[in-house]
């Protein structure tokens, strides 16, 4: 039996959860060997190739990518800053409280999906985004009431929600924008953009980078952060936002804390305190309630 639309944008951002998730985790391995401008770089380059050669086998044209291409750099764009400042605050902070900034981007995306796209959210949906926040917030002031009644938000903390706003941007840019184009030629347009903006801001680090003196496991988790994390999650994220409300698409987000204390532990054996995963149960909450009345 075919999936509905609505199943398969669903099935999208379950994938995507679980593989984005993977890529803080990686990401923390080898931030501070690389610079993050030459890392993205590069992992851009080599995703377009990727997607290109995916549209060849599959004959999907490419010429639409280049009819208005502004908007695709715009998209683009958004996600380069997404990632280069993932990793930049990855080298200062760690991979589970990046995660958890990363979850406050549903309540996000709902209030650009209002602006941009004109998608309104229930009640509902606003109490379940604003458990998901409040989940999130305690993940990221590591469950210290008297840091948070003092706001004392770390630098790659403060640094990554820039990110994560422009990550929330992209559901509805990419609905109002791209919904003319396959979700492969979208990918295409979104990474070649990206790839742009990021060559342009880190140009100095990516021609002073000594690539031959890079290790395997540096290059290993480019290659992932490349193919899975840039191509297959760009393809994802635009297939969904054309299935789902803005917010439905980022409602899984509140997957990636959980997904990264599991990859943790099976790593590296990492448990996290029993006052932090409170945090983390909210924001499942958060996703139970967004998702209740679905059909699956």
């Amino acid at each position: 039996m075919a999936l509905s639309p609505s199943r398969q944008g669903h099935l999208a951002m379950l994938s995507f959860s679980a593989l984005v998730s993977l890529s803080f985790s990686f990401g923390h391995i080898v931030a501070k060997d690389i610079p993050p401008a030459a890392l993205n770089t590069v992992r851009f380059a080599l995703a377009a190739a990727v997607l290109l050669a995916i549209a060849r086998v599959l004959r999907v044209p490419i010429r639409p990518v280049f009819d208005r291409f502004w908007r695709f750099a715009l998209i683009g764009g958004l996600m380069a800053v997404y990632f280069i400042t993932m990793f930049e605050a990855l080298r200062v902070t760690t991979a589970v409280s990046t995660a958890a900034v990363f979850t406050l981007t549903p309540l996000m995306a709902a209030g650009f999906g209002l602006l941009i796209a004109g998608q309104r959210s229930g009640r509902w949906t606003l109490i379940a985004l604003t458990i998901g926040a409040i989940g999130a917030i305690w993940v990221i002031f590591r469950a210290d009431l008297a840091a948070l009644m003092r706001f004392e938000v770390g630098r790659g903390e403060a640094l990554f929600t820039l990110g994560a706003l422009a990550h929330a941007l992209v559901p509805a840019v990419a609905r109002k924008l791209a919904h003319d184009v396959k979700p492969l030629q979208t990918s295409i347009g979104s990474v070649m953009g990206a790839l742009i903006v990021a060559g342009i801001y880190g140009f100095r680090d990516v021609v002073s980078t000594d690539y031959a003196a890079l290790s395997s496991t540096v290059w290993l988790v480019i290659a992932y952060l490349a193919i899975v994390t840039t191509a297959g999650t760009f393809f994802l994220v635009q297939f969904a936002s054309q299935r789902l409300p803005a917010s439905k698409v980022m409602a899984y987000t509140y997957l990636v804390p959980s997904w990264v204390v599991m990859w943790e532990f099976l790593f590296k054996g990492t448990t996290q305190p029993l006052a932090l995963m409170a945090g983390v149960v909210a924001t499942l909450l958060a996703l139970v309630m967004l998702l209740r009345g679905e059909a699956f």
